[in-house]
Formats: structure tokens, C-alpha cells, sequence
């Protein structure tokens, strides 16, 4: 949806496309880097596989070529299968093939330290860090910022996109919700190539294969109404980061293991609060022994 009024291609941003002498500008004009993480999981039969993903990631490319600065190739495997997850997908998937892209939230969250440490090795002064996969993970993120922080020199801010979505759904302040009108509408302005209308069940079926209830309102309009918006909002803190970078704070995530003993001695004895490996973790409300989502609900790893 970008520049769409000029016979110019819009300016290349996404790190993997960009050649050295690109880089090199982008991050002299402006050394923020943006990061988007999301997953390939059910999202109705209207909307792609990828839609966390591709929307955040789309949604930080309109903030870059808007507003400067560098998109880091999106991450595709995130939190599932895992507790509340499991017995989401119970209610809201069922049995059939789910065709996700799971990683355990040790396996993610250690990822993202790895991926904040080569931002401050490449000396990025901030650090956006965008999920467009919803559930308790955000808080998550959050928290492993919280903690991280004091070890970088780069600024970071992670959030779940619906956070900058600001005021939310035109006409009624939504701001959230899973392969319905928001998240629908948000893809079909960003990728609507991943969005098919013609595929939603008619009458009042639901739930299918993970579609939100109201997926039927969803509107081209309103999602690139929130596009504006969401970027509007993120550039706002764009700044507010690059303003608060302070060249002699401490820099001590600058190698492999560095993150390792990060790993080990601040995050390990946090991993049992993080609200990912928490949530109904009895029999009554778990999904029943025969689903195909019991296997992972229970994980012994990390378990408070």
C-alpha cells in the first residue's frame, strides 16, 4: 500500500534485499532497526497461514520507507501448542491439520536475544520489536526487554501490534482480535493477495479452522485506516527511542556467549513466571488425551 500515487518503486528497506551501499545510507539517515516476529497457524479460510507475520512485517516496511530505518527479515516460527495455546486450538481449530510453525517459548525467547545482540553489535541506537501472534507471549516480550535492556546500548520497545493501533477498528475502537474484522482487514490492506472474502462459510458457522466471529465485517478501508494509524504511533516511539540512546551506556550482549550467561542467569529462573509456560495446566480444562494438541500442553521443561 505504499506509494501507490507515484510511478517511483517505493525505496527498498527489508535488510535481506538491500545492498551494502543501502545499508549504509539507511542506517546513517536513521539507525533504528524493526523486527517482526510472528507464526504460520490457523487464521479462518479467508486469510494466509502467515498473517501475524506478514502483517507485522508488512506494517514495519511502511514504517521504514515512511519514516527511515532498517526491517530485519521476519521470524516465522513463535509460541504454541504450549498450555492456553493448546487448548486454543482445541476450541478453535479442533483435529484437522493445523499446518503451524511452533517453537517452545525458551526456543523464541532465546532467539530474540540473539537477534537484539547483532542489533547492538551493528550499533542500531533503537530497536522496535513488532509481534503480530497474540496470547500471553507479548507480556513475555515485554518482560524480556525489561530484562535485557540494562545489558545494551541500543534502545528497545516490544508490543503486539494492536497496541499501536490507535484508535482501533473505525467506528468502534477495536483494537484486537484473531483472523476477524481487525486482523482480516489489517492483512487485506497490507498482503491482499493473502486475503480471499469469497472463502468465509456462509451463514453462521463457527468457529473454522481459527476465523474470528465477526471476520465478515472486515473492510479494505478500515484496514488501511489502522495502517495509518499504526504508523503514525510506532514512528512516535521511533523517535522517542532514538532521543533516549546514551553512547556510554553499558554494551554487554556483544558475543555468543555473552547471551549464553544472559540466558543462564537472568532469564532461566524467570522462565516459570513468563505467562507463556503458564496458564490451566489441569486435566478438567486441558485438551482430552486423544487430541492431537495434547502432546505438547504439558511440557515438563521450565514448568513452575
Amino acid at each position: 500500500m505504499e506509494d501507490i500515487n507515484t510511478d517511483q518503486p517505493p525505496r527498498e528497506v527489508r535488510w535481506e534485499r538491500m545492498f551494502p551501499h543501502q545499508l549504509e545510507a539507511a542506517f546513517a539517515e536513521c539507525p533504528a532497526l524493526y523486527l517482526a516476529y510472528g507464526l504460520c497457524e490457523p487464521h479462518g479460510p479467508h486469510c494466509s497461514l502467515g498473517l501475524d507475520a506478514l502483517k507485522a512485517h508488512a506494517i514495519l516496511v511502511a514504517l521504514a520507507r515512511r519514516h527511515g530505518g532498517i526491517v530485519a527479515p521476519p521470524d516465522y516460527w513463535h509460541v504454541h501448542e504450549i498450555g492456553r495455546f493448546a487448548i486454543w486450538g482445541v476450541k478453535h481449530v479442533g483435529e484437522g491439520k493445523p499446518w503451524l510453525t511452533a517453537l517452545p517459548p525458551w526456543m523464541h525467547f532465546k532467539n530474540v536475544c540473539y537477534h537484539i545482540r547483532m542489533a547492538e553489535v551493528l550499533e542500531f541506537r533503537a530497536a522496535i520489536l513488532l509481534t503480530g501472534h497474540y496470547g500471553p507471549n507479548w507480556t513475555d516480550l515485554k518482560t524480556l526487554i525489561d530484562l535485557i535492556q540494562p545489558f545494551v546500548k541500543v534502545r528497545l520497545f516490544g508490543l503486539p501490534e494492536f497496541e499501536a493501533n490507535q484508535p482501533g477498528f473505525p467506528g468502534d475502537g477495536a483494537d484486537g482480535d484473531h483472523a476477524g474484522k481487525v486482523e482480516t482487514s489489517l492483512l487485506w490492506a497490507l498482503e491482499p493477495d493473502c486475503v480471499d472474502m469469497r472463502m468465509l462459510p456462509e451463514g453462521e458457522e463457527y468457529p473454522v479452522f481459527g476465523m474470528g466471529r465477526d471476520a465478515q465485517e472486515s473492510s479494505l478501508a478500515a484496514g488501511q485506516q489502522m495502517v495509518a494509524d499504526i504508523v503514525r504511533w510506532l514512528a512516535a516511539k521511533q523517535r522517542e527511542l532514538l532521543a533516549a540512546y546514551d553512547p556510554g551506556a553499558p554494551s554487554g550482549l556483544r558475543t555468543f556467549d555473552d547471551v549464553e550467561a544472559f540466558w543462564a542467569g537472568e532469564v532461566v529462573p524467570r522462565l516459570p513466571r513468563f505467562k507463556s509456560l503458564r496458564g490451566s495446566w489441569t486435566q478438567a480444562d486441558g485438551p482430552p488425551p486423544a487430541s492431537r494438541w495434547y502432546e505438547n500442553w504439558l511440557p515438563k521443561t521450565y514448568r513452575a
